[in-house]
């Protein structure tokens, strides 16, 4: 990787533009980077950093502000880096994620980080996207973001604090430049490995637990600890296997003691039965015998009233047709009363020869029927002809008071029509004004509207002003405090100043009492070289040591970096101060508040017409539409009622001719109804007059036939009256009733002799009455006992069944789980060895076990540099010692000193010979790096600060280092502010830091 050129803009403490040239910077292989503190030195490491990461490295980077607070308002921080990586020449254009001020309004909004490589070479696709340009660049260089850090740009401080770090910090940094993640995985593959192991065991563990328990539980044996889980299962099944035996023997004695006592029960209760049986058919013979006269008397009436049922059904025969014999003849009176009151019944009446006297009671006769019936036919058709000429009448009235109302209801509908033309009018009349008030309202919304935009601007424009207003006059006061305080600030400065060089000047003045202070018998003054100080300069009290200088110095400086901040608040209240006169006007406060409420009057009223305009238009339509609608419902109502008037006056001369025709046909008449209802009334009355007439006489007939064969009936019988005969008859639920008690005696005396006719009866009827108390209480006892042997028999069945289960799925697990535990042994074993812990001695995990290989191998790269650093009196010592409190070991690093032949900790060494070593393991870890990214070719090298703390010998040492690295083309950047280094390095780039923000100056050696 080689630099070629960087430009930065509005990018940390530069505000402007400034480019480096780095071709012309490493002309010679070596330039320094200088300038004062705070200037920004280490800023334009981080530029080439944030150009090819898009991040800064250490803490700097979790500040994300990266923008200028010197840049102008507006302006866009930019790092545009031209390099060489991999052969091949590219240029990254970026600008990091910053907030600008708002284009509208106050505040500000984020921009996004945006980014830009181009191939100069034009081989390959131009790239735009972030992570495409970071795969791209970390595939190049071969090395992530932190290695890059490392490895080019060489910390302050990263490498002394690398250098007096224990293991397990020097490790995360080693682990950050190293691909250690795969030795990571196996890691935590093995701890995974043994996790599961673990868990698969506690699972086999627990299920085995859970077999004892469902074990103790099903056998009621409570688990015995302090024996093996398989023996003791054993003595439990054991015991369960007996006890079952046991239970079966118990159960089989149970059941045959239960067995003979129940037969001897059920001998006794036979024996009983038949006793019972033999006394009931007895009784049974005794009632029977008893109840003879009842019986008889029963067999009696059912004889007399199976003799008295036939006359007392012919007397109901003959009561029911004089009945229907007198209904009949009282309803021919009736229809035929009804039929003469109605006029020209007579033709009709006369031939049936009807007596109409008021005293005539026997019925007609009807032999005359047929002729009778011909005469009514006769006359039902004339009146039938007659009804159908009146309903033709009937129907021409329907349809002449059906026209008549049409001609009303049109006369209506054209009154109807011309009052809601008259009112469509009176509406039409009112419609031009207000048409003309819609149009002139909706051009004034209009103008209000195009209105709204400029007073938009101009409110946004007063309001912007107001707030920058208020806090001018909040930023003015603060510039007077700041001023106040820089003034202080600058004083305080001149005055540590001066103290210094006071100090400065006394110190020299009694130099000579702080040289004879170090003289030492014996050894040769640093002045004239003599070994004997006859008489080295007192020091008084008032002199200055070089510690008092030194302090005075320090305090110097931080009044100056007091004073330098207090500076840079003023200078940033004075640009703030000028912006905000700039957006203000430098107006008075209250001024702008009055512009503001009267824009802002003006623009609420400006919306509120113009907010109005779409229903001001929609209204103007409506009332456009409304007067054409009128219109025309106006015409068609005119059209529509002359058709109206014309219709009724031809349907009233319609009615009037059909009314005259229907007088004429009616008249001499009572109407047209009374005339239909007589004919109707004829002819419905004609036929029912024959039909009743007909019907009286064949009931008179009937009723005369039944009572002679009555009275016959009753002189065969033995009774006296029909009467008398219907009385002695018995209901048939009686005679049933009297039929069942007959035949359920009969039934019974035949039972009862039967069961005392069987031989079982006939040999218990000497014995004694048997009791069967004593015997079922024995079976009931037995049946007790025998119940109970059942259910143990059972539950000791069922729960050796159950622990034969479980014991053979103890054993199983048993038997599974040996494996298991010997498996996940030797697997944590392992684990441990891998992770550090167990029999690891060294407490060495795997990665640290690679990482310590990789920092033997920095510690042998650094070694070489520091022992021609230090004239050949240090080099690094690498332990793989464990260290204390469980801290991984394997990555030790200490300092072994030729001069005492002693290995000691790197914390004992001076300012000087810490940078020493720092320098040099970092060198050795930059090539160890590079070694470990594919021999990366690195030929630009940063090396940040740590010079001011050697003397001019141990520095001679350090540039003839550097001299070196410089070989082959390598480039290398020192940064310092030392000002012994511009003396050495002649090609400088100097950061010069001012008000307005810092600048570069180039110094090359031609």
């Amino acid at each position: 990787m080689r630099l070629h050129s960087l430009e930065i803009t509005a990018f940390g403490p530069f505000a402007g533009t400034e480019k480096v040239d780095f071709d012309a910077l490493g002309a010679d292989g070596l330039f320094l980077l200088h300038g004062r503190t705070g200037a920004g030195k280490t800023t334009v490491l981080d530029a080439v950093a944030f150009a090819l990461y898009g991040t800064v490295p250490g803490a700097r980077k979790e500040g994300k502000r990266l923008l200028s607070d010197h840049a102008e308002i507006g302006a866009v921080p930019t790092v545009t880096l031209e390099a060489t990586l991999g052969g091949r020449r590219i240029r990254i254009v970026r600008s990091p994620e910053f907030h600008r001020p708002k284009k509208r309004g106050t505040g500000t909004t984020k921009q996004n980080a945006k980014a830009s490589m181009t191939w100069l070479d034009g081989k390959s696709q131009n790239l735009t996207r972030l992570d495409e340009i970071g795969d791209a660049v970390g595939a190049a260089l071969g090395m992530s973001a932190d290695q890059f850090f490392q490895v080019v740009l060489l910390p302050q401080g990263e490498f002394a604090r690398f250098l007096r770090a224990d293991s397990d910090e020097r490790g995360n940094l080693l682990e950050r430049l190293f691909d250690t993640a795969r030795f990571g995985d196996i890691e935590e593959w093995f701890a995974e490995q043994r996790r599961t192991s673990a868990a698969a065991l506690e699972s086999s563990r627990i299920a085995t637990d859970k077999l004892l328990g469902q074990i103790s539980t099903a056998s009621g044996v409570a688990e015995e600890l302090d024996r093996p889980p398989v023996e003791w299962a054993g003595d439990v099944l054991e015991s369960a296997r007996h006890a079952s035996v046991d239970a079966t023997r118990t159960l089989a004695l149970a059941r045959e003691v239960s067995e003979s006592a129940t037969k001897e029960l059920a001998a006794l209760d036979a024996t009983r039965q038949l006793q019972t049986r033999r006394e009931l058919a007895r009784q049974q013979l005794a009632e029977f015998h008893a109840a003879a006269p009842a019986r008889d008397a029963l067999a009696k009436e059912l004889d007399q009233s199976a003799a008295a049922g036939p006359i007392a059904d012919l007397a109901a025969d003959c009561a029911r047709i004089t009945s229907a014999s007198e209904t009949a003849t009282r309803e021919f009176d009736s229809v035929r009363t009804l039929f003469e009151r109605t006029e020209g019944s007579s033709v009709v009446l006369d031939a049936l020869a009807v007596d109409r006297s008021p005293d005539a009671s026997d019925p007609p006769d009807a032999s005359d029927s047929p002729e009778a019936r011909a005469v009514v036919a006769a006359a039902v058709r004339q009146w039938t002809t007659e009804v159908a000429a009146f309903e033709e009448l009937r129907v021409l009235t329907r349809k002449a008071d059906a026209a008549d109302r049409s001609a009303r209801s049109l006369l209506a509908e054209h009154a109807a029509v011309e009052k809601k033309s008259s009112a469509h009018r009176a509406d039409r009349n009112v419609l031009p004004e207000q048409i003309a008030q819609a149009e002139s309202s909706l051009r004034a919304a209009v103008r209000a509207a195009a209105e709204v935009p400029a007073l938009e601007a101009e409110w946004s424009r007063i309001t912007s002003a107001v707030e920058a207003a208020i806090e001018l006059a909040k930023t003015r006061k603060r510039l007077v405090a700041a001023e106040k305080a820089h003034h202080v600030a600058v004083a305080s400065f001149n005055d540590a100043r001066a103290h210094t060089l006071d100090l400065r000047e006394q110190r020299l003045s009694g130099m000579a009492a702080e040289l004879a202070s170090s003289l030492v018998d014996g050894a040769p003054c640093g002045v004239c070289g003599s070994l004997s100080h006859p008489a080295p300069t007192r020091a008084e009290e008032s002199t200055v040591t070089k510690d008092d200088e030194a302090d005075a110095a320090a305090s110097e400086r931080r009044a100056g970096v007091i004073a330098e901040k207090k500076a840079a608040e003023v200078t940033a209240l004075l640009r703030t101060r000028d912006v905000l006169v700039q957006q203000s006007g430098d107006r008075d406060s209250a001024e702008l508040v009055a512009a503001l409420d009267k824009v802002s009057a003006a623009l609420r009223s400006a919306r509120t017409a113009a907010e109005q305009r779409e229903s001001l238009d929609a209204r103007l339509t409506h009332l456009r539409g409304e007067d054409q609608r009128l219109a025309a419902a106006i015409a068609d109502e005119q059209s529509a009622a002359a058709g109206l008037s014309a219709r009724a006056a031809q349907m009233a001369d319609d009615v009037a001719q059909m009314r005259a025709t229907i007088a004429a046909a009616v008249d001499g008449t009572e109407g047209i109804d009374a005339e239909v209802k007589r004919l109707e009334t004829l002819i419905s009355l004609s036929s029912v007059v024959v039909e009743r007439r007909e019907e009286a006489s064949r009931a008179l007939l009937d009723m005369r036939d039944v009572t002679r064969r009555l009275d016959a009936l009753i002189a065969e019988s033995g009774f006296s009256t029909a009467r008398e005969a219907a009385a002695a008859v018995v209901s048939p639920a009686r005679a049933q009733s009297i039929q069942k008690q007959l035949a359920q005696a009969n039934d019974i005396r035949a039972h009862a002799e039967q069961v005392l006719a069987e031989p079982a009866i006939a040999a218990v009827a000497d014995l004694d009455p048997v009791d069967t108390a004593a015997a079922r209480a024995a079976v009931e006892d037995a049946q007790v006992r025998l119940h109970a042997a059942v259910a143990e028999h059972a539950e000791c069945k069922r729960r050796a069944e159950q622990l034969e289960e479980l014991t053979a799925g103890l054993w199983a697990a048993i038997d599974r789980a040996a494996p298991m535990q010997t498996k996940h042994d030797e697997l944590a074993a392992l684990a441990d060895v891998v992770a550090g812990r167990g029999q690891n001695s060294r407490k060495m995990s795997l990665r640290s076990y690679v990482l310590a290989s990789r920092l033997e191998e920095v510690a042998e790269s650094a070694s070489a540099r520091l022992r021609r650093m230090s004239s050949g009196r240090y080099d690094f010592v690498h332990s793989d010692e464990a260290e204390s409190r469980g801290r991984r070991g394997g990555l030790g690093l200490d300092i072994r000193d030729d001069y005492t032949g002693a290995v000691r900790s790197a914390k004992t060494l001076s300012g000087g010979e810490s940078f020493l070593a720092s320098l040099a393991l970092a060198l050795g870890l930059a090539d160890v790096v590079a070694a470990e990214s594919g021999g990366v070719v690195l030929d630009t090298m940063f090396i940040d600060e740590g010079f001011g703390t050697l003397d001019a010998d141990t520095l001679e040492s350090v540039m003839g280092v550097l001299d070196e690295l410089r070989a082959g083309g390598r480039v290398v950047g020192i940064v310092s502010h030392v000002d012994e280094m511009r003396q050495r390095i002649p090609t400088r780039l100097h950061v010069i830091r001012e008000r307005e923000g810092s600048r570069l100056q180039l110094f090359a050696a031609s």
